[in-house]
């Protein structure tokens, strides 16, 4: 028979298991899920004048997604590397496609001061929003994926996305 001190070495041995694994699978949560090697996935967002559009629409090159807000500093700081990187490499066709994580009003307001060169389209901002779905569970702005020709996920990048990594990801050499 246990004693009252093993009965209460056992629960509370029971209890920290408990809640290492409702901590892991929270950590997990807010982490989002690594779509490296998976297929982007499938969602239809509306651009600022309402057309939705897929993401497998840009199939056919490599393709950076970027997610993002008018109220982001550092979102707004990597805009210009973005807008050379769609010069520099998208020709007619788009090499980056902007994903806003705001509202419309404030994402016209804030292009019609800061216009960019490629696609915005406006992400879902209701469970589950589109940053989640993209594996950003944590939901840093800014957050990029670098996607191939068939639309499968080649990296991510939670942070801003500078010249040097933009021509890593979109030039001969591998992400």
């Amino acid at each position: 028979m246990m004693s009252r001190a093993s009965w209460l070495i056992l629960a509370l041995a029971v209890l920290a298991a408990a809640a290492g694994g409702w901590l892991q699978h929270a950590s997990r949560e807010r982490r989002g899920t690594d779509l490296v090697g998976q297929p982007v996935p499938a969602m239809r967002l509306p651009d600022l004048d309402g057309r939705p559009h897929a993401l497998a629409d840009y199939a056919g090159r490599r393709v950076v997604v970027n997610l993002w807000a008018s109220w982001c500093g550092p979102c707004r700081k990597e805009m210009p590397a973005l807008a050379a990187a769609q010069a520099r490499f998208g020709g007619d066709h788009p090499v980056v496609v902007g994903i806003a994580m705001d509202t419309p009003e404030n994402v016209r307001a804030y292009l019609n001061t800061y216009p960019v060169n490629y696609p915005i389209l406006l992400g879902r901002l209701d469970d589950p929003d589109s940053a989640r779905q993209l594996g950003n569970g944590a939901g840093v702005l800014p957050y990029s994926l670098l996607l191939d020709a068939d639309g499968t996920v080649l990296a991510s990048h939670a942070g801003v996305l500078d010249a040097a990594m933009l021509e890593r990801w979109l030039g001969k050499s591998s992400p």
